[in-house]
C-alpha cells in the first residue's frame, strides 16, 4: 500500500534547460511521491529480518541514497526525456535524451548484455556531450550536541534544522535540483524540492580536496548561504505541512510563507 503526500506546486518555476522544459512540476512530485514510497517499502522490508536499514546506512550515506532514489524515479517519470547517468562517477546525474539525435548519441555509449548497459568509457559520461541536470539531497543541519542532543536516526528534525546546503564535486554545477528531506513515521521522505537552471561557480566554495591519506574521499564543493537562498527562491514544491512551509519561510531561505 503507497501513500502520496500532498505538495504546494509553484506555478512560477519549472524545470527548463538551455529554453527547453524538461519537466513539468507535476512530473517532480510524482516523482517525489514514488521516490517515497520505494523508501518506505524498503523500511519496512528489512524491518521484518529486524534490521533496520537507515540506522545500518547512516546519516553520512543518506542524502546520497535520497538523490539516488530521486533520480532513478525523476528519470520514470521523465516521458523519455532524461536518463541516469551509466558510470558511477559521471556528470550530470541527468542526461538529456530528449531528441532523437541526442537518444541515437546516448545509445552509441553503451553495450547491452544479459539485459544490462555498460558504459563504454568514463570521458563519455563525465561530462556528457548535452549535459542535463544534477540532483543534490540534504537534510540540513542541527545545533552541536553540547548545545542540544542530536536527533536518532528516524526521528523528525525539521524543528532543529538551522541551516542547509548541498555539496558537488563539480563547481561548474549549474542546472540543479535540490532537495530537503526529513524523517516522517522514521522514514527519510523528500519535503522540498528546488531547482535553479542559473547556478554559477560563484554559487559555490572552492573545492575541498581530501587529506592526505584520507582514502577514497573524493573533493568536494559546498555551496555558499548566497547559493542556497538562490536556490530556495527557485522552490518547486514544497509538502503541504505547516511545520516545513514556516520553517521554509525564513529571509534565508524561501522568504515568505508559500499558499
Amino acid at each position: 500500500m503507497t501513500m502520496d503526500y500532498q505538495y504546494i506546486i509553484n506555478s512560477e518555476n519549472r524545470i527548463y534547460v538551455n529554453g527547453e522544459l524538461i519537466l513539468t512540476n507535476q512530473q517532480v512530485v510524482d516523482a517525489i511521491n514514488f521516490a517515497n514510497n520505494a523508501l518506505d517499502a524498503l523500511d519496512k522490508q528489512t524491518k521484518e529480518f529486524d534490521i533496520n536499514i537507515f540506522e545500518a546506512m547512516g546519516m553520512r550515506n543518506l542524502s546520497g541514497i535520497v538523490g539516488e532514489y530521486l533520480g532513478k524515479s525523476i528519470q520514470r517519470f521523465s516521458n523519455g526525456a532524461l536518463h541516469s547517468n551509466l558510470h558511477q562517477d559521471g556528470y550530470p546525474d541527468l542526461l538529456l535524451i530528449n531528441s532523437p539525435e541526442r537518444k541515437q548519441y546516448f545509445e552509441s555509449l553503451y553495450t547491452i548484455k544479459e539485459g544490462k548497459k555498460y558504459p563504454r568509457d568514463k570521458s563519455l559520461f563525465s561530462p556528457y556531450r548535452y549535459g542535463g541536470i544534477e540532483v543534490k539531497a540534504t537534510c540540513g543541519s542541527t545545533p552541536p550536541a553540547r548545545n542540544i542532543p542530536k536527533p536518532l536516526i528516524g526521528e523528525q528534525r525539521i524543528h532543529l534544522v538551522n541551516s542547509f546546503d548541498w555539496k558537488a564535486h563539480h563547481r561548474e554545477t549549474n542546472n540543479l535540483i535540490g532537495i530537503l528531506w526529513d524523517f516522517i513515521n522514521e522514514v527519510p521522505t523528500i519535503v522540498a524540492a528546488f531547482y535553479r537552471n542559473d547556478v554559477t561557480i560563484d554559487d559555490w566554495e572552492k573545492i575541498v580536496q581530501p587529506k592526505e591519506g584520507g582514502g577514497r574521499t573524493p573533493s568536494v564543493s559546498i555551496m555558499k548561504s548566497a547559493g542556497v537562498s538562490k536556490m530556495c527562491k527557485g522552490w518547486i514544491a514544497v509538502i503541504n505541512d505547516e511545520k516545513y512551509i514556516t520553517k521554509l519561510a525564513g529571509k534565508k531561505w524561501i522568504g515568505t510563507i508559500i499558499q
